[in-house]
């Protein structure tokens, strides 16, 4: 992709499927048929086959001239349709799920989830369904990781709101006393071997996720979204700054790019790349560093 360093590889690390079942399980809860939340949401509703939502994604890349994505399936037990997608396009598509631990049969579903081969990211969202990764009765979730090698670990941390719910009017009864990045420092001490991501740079727990990553090298940071959370920082506190602290503290090697991209039509969100990557261009970042934040990171970690 042309970028101001010139052409680079791009990867994006968090790009949602939402899939015909995601779309379906929200008219249920809005009881709505599922045809009207197109108009309710001005968004498309995908196919029931996750395979043609797949065809469109990897065609939005290639219009993009994006090399690979991680695709996240953004609600519980949609993981199959990430793994259909990743096994229509292996080379273009790494696939991750959010995944609920506290949910009855957990550690079976999730064991049969990664052990398909498709699946390479578990996205813990412990605002959305109250729990501290800290608990020992999520524990399972890293032994289990730890026996798929190459296995990743997605915690999300800080403000966490889902627009389309929103959008739609549906609640969302998350509790924010679980959302502190500090919960996973002795989970990611005791798991060594087990790479994790948190993304949004911590989404408002910013300096808290620096002091994670300073202290665990396994710990990287994803740059997606808007990054709306700085408004809650300090008035000269803005995107360079976040990007200028986040590069003392974790380096080039440890910052993945994402975009936070879902819906469709809008599809691929290059507004988010250009500012990030003019961003960080204005910042004097060298070409080098730029391709690992861009590309390099995500296909070591995912060859």
């Amino acid at each position: 992709m042309q970028t101001p360093w010139g052409s680079l590889p791009v990867c994006d690390t968090h790009v949602h499927f939402f899939s015909h079942r995601f779309f379906a399980s929200l008219a249920t809860q809005k009881h709505v048929p599922i045809d009207s939340l197109s108009t309710l949401l001005h968004f498309t509703i995908p196919p029931p086959e996750a395979e043609d939502l797949a065809d469109v994604w990897h065609a939005e890349l290639d219009r993009h001239q994006v090399n690979r994505a991680a695709l996240i399936a953004s609600m519980p037990g949609d993981e199959e349709s990430v793994s259909t997608a990743v096994a229509r396009h292996p080379g273009r598509f790494r696939g991750f799920f959010l995944f609920d631990p506290t949910a009855p049969g957990a550690p079976a579903r999730l064991e049969t989830a990664l052990a398909s081969g498709r699946l390479h990211g578990v996205c813990l969202f412990p605002a959305m369904h109250r729990y501290s990764v800290a608990e020992e009765r999520v524990r399972f979730v890293f032994d289990i990781a730890k026996g798929h090698p190459g296995t990743i670990v997605f915690v999300h941390c800080g403000v966490l709101s889902v627009g389309i719910r929103a959008k739609l009017g549906l609640p969302s009864l998350f509790d924010m006393r679980f959302s502190n990045p500090i919960d996973l420092h002795a989970v990611a001490l005791a798991y060594p071997q087990l790479n994790f991501i948190v993304p949004h740079f911590g989404a408002g727990y910013f300096r808290e996720a620096l002091m994670l990553c300073d202290l665990c090298p396994n710990v990287y940071l994803d740059t997606s979204s808007s990054n709306r959370w700085v408004r809650f920082q300090p008035e000269a506190f803005d995107l360079a700054a976040v990007f200028r602290r986040a590069l003392d503290v974790c380096g080039p090697e440890r910052l993945l790019f994402g975009s936070d991209s879902s819906f469709l039509p809008r599809g691929w969100n290059q507004a988010i790349f250009s500012v990030q990557a003019q961003t960080l261009f204005d910042m004097g970042v060298r070409e080098a560093h730029a391709a690992l934040i861009f590309g390099g990171n995500f296909n070591r970690l995912f060859p």
